[in-house]
């Protein structure tokens, strides 16, 4: 051959190089098994035994209205308390939105944080999934591989695995799928592609076509489920077992281009994804189709419901850490600039009632309660002021967390805002916090350090510490 060059045969095609391969063609052969490099090992962490197994994440995307949820204010005035009544719950004492109906009753069994606040105004799940909270549009708001990495991708990175199922999931699909972009938070970020969760994926159905004037339109409904990517009808076992020869082909033909960094990424992407694809437990857990008619309608068979039942049922398969990100075409958010009132008592705080506790129920019943950890929490809060478009607008100044599970204090009530639900009064919370809590209840140190891509060590949790008045 020229140059002296050989020829790589993958599948009876060749590709000539002067190595003996392309690097197009060994990145080529590693997507056909990385599922996006969602799944792969992890070098195991010294980690103490933590005081839960597993958390589930449920991110409210867009920015919830904590005024008109968890801190209702019945004494300010209508501009500021809003249209919606304020109802007693099982805590003595502790008020939430009427439309919350199911969840008031399992307030003395949660822990209600009051007074999460910090600077990052966007409409980005960066600052909810990693913690840090020092993001800038021009520079974060998309993923990057200088990102900081996600709660889920330093469970991964510190050993936080299980034999047969991915560590990582994040639901129904990975965030601005539905806008067509990727953006900031539940990457792997600076550790690396191996971190980065495996991400579902959906397609919800409306029974019409929607369009961008449904934005702030109460009457959709996305329904369906999330899906394991390519398992069912694209891939055939004989189509796996080819992928195996090519898999082989490439490790035998490619070892001195292996032995790089990113190759190494790329191995352990094509071994983890192609034992997620031939292993039986990953797969059963995605199907839904195998609890009974009246556990679905009880979570709904909305996409975010199913999305809760599919978290409980990764828990029950030993998944680390899985996230609910809540977003889908047209009204699937949770950013209610204009017509807050009706999304909020129409759709998304019913379907927050019913999925809670739907998944609080079960936990309790299977006896995962005590080594589950349900994290509600969103972007930020919205304005105490209404609009004129009958909406709040953005406000990180002041927000909530809801924690239920292990771990936790039950019963508890977390800091408290002021008159005007607009400033934390005592005991503000950042987004760095709450990491840490989450790396502490897992058993991993909320101090710990890594190395970014320059080498330089980052804090995990970005300054925060440990919620001591929140722990059981």
């Amino acid at each position: 051959m020229n140059g002296g060059g050989t020829m790589l045969q993958i599948l009876g095609h060749g590709s000539k190089a002067c190595d003996g391969f392309t690097r197009r063609a060994l990145l080529k052969a590693a997507c056909g098994f990385a599922l996006g490099g969602s799944i792969a090992s992890a070098t195991p962490q010294a980690a103490r035994r933590g005081r839960i197994r597993s958390v589930i994440l449920i991110d409210l995307f867009g920015g919830p209205s904590h005024i008109d949820m968890f801190d209702p204010k019945p004494d300010a005035p209508a501009e500021i308390r809003g249209e919606f009544q304020a109802i007693r719950t099982s805590l003595p004492g502790v008020l939430v939105s009427e439309h919350l109906p199911r969840v008031s009753r399992w307030m003395n069994r949660t822990c209600l944080i009051r007074t999460v606040s910090h600077p990052y105004n966007s409409h980005n799940p960066y600052a909810v999934m990693t913690g840090y909270t020092g993001g800038q549009d021009q520079r974060d708001y998309f993923s990057s591989p200088t990102n900081h990495p996600s709660m889920g991708s330093v469970c991964h990175y510190s050993g936080l695995i299980r034999p047969g199922v991915p560590p990582y999931v994040v639901l129904p699909a990975y965030p601005g799928y539905s806008q067509g972009l990727r953006r900031a938070g539940p990457y792997g970020g600076y550790l690396g592609s191996r971190y980065n969760p495996l991400f579902s994926q959906c397609n919800p159905e409306f029974g019409r076509t929607v369009s961008d004037a449904d934005f702030y339109n109460p009457a959709l409904r996305p329904m369906g489920d999330p899906t394991l990517p390519s398992l069912e009808s694209s891939i055939t076992l004989d189509a796996l077992d080819r992928r195996r020869t090519l898999l082989q082909q490439v490790n035998q033909q490619a070892s001195h281009y292996a032995r790089s960094r990113e190759a190494a990424g790329f191995s352990d992407n094509q071994r983890q994804a192609f034992d997620l694809l031939m292993n039986a437990t990953a797969r059963s857990a995605f199907d839904l189709g195998q609890e009974p008619a009246s556990i679905r309608e009880r979570y709904g068979r909305d996409l975010f419901g199913s999305s809760a039942l599919l978290a409980r049922r990764l828990v029950e398969a030993g998944v680390t850490f899985i996230t609910i990100h809540t977003e889908s075409r047209g009204n699937g958010h949770w950013d209610t600039h204009n017509n807050n009132f009706n999304l909020l008592r129409e759709w998304l705080l019913p379907y927050l009632d019913r999925i809670l506790t739907a998944l609080f129920e079960d936990l309790h019943q299977r006896g995962l309660w005590d080594s589950t950890l349900v994290m509600v929490n969103g972007d930020m809060g919205r304005t105490p002021r209404i609009n004129a478009r009958a909406g709040r607008d953005h406000w990180p100044q002041c927000g909530f967390c809801l924690f239920a599970g292990g771990g936790v204090k039950q019963g508890h009530v977390h800091g408290r805002s002021d008159r005007q639900a607009g400033y934390p009064v005592e005991f503000p919370v950042t987004p760095g916090d709450l990491c840490a809590t989450v790396y502490h209840l897992l058993g991993l140190d909320p101090h710990m350090m890594l190395p970014d891509q320059t080498n330089r060590p980052q804090h995990v949790a970005h300054g925060g510490d440990v919620i001591r008045g929140i722990l059981a």
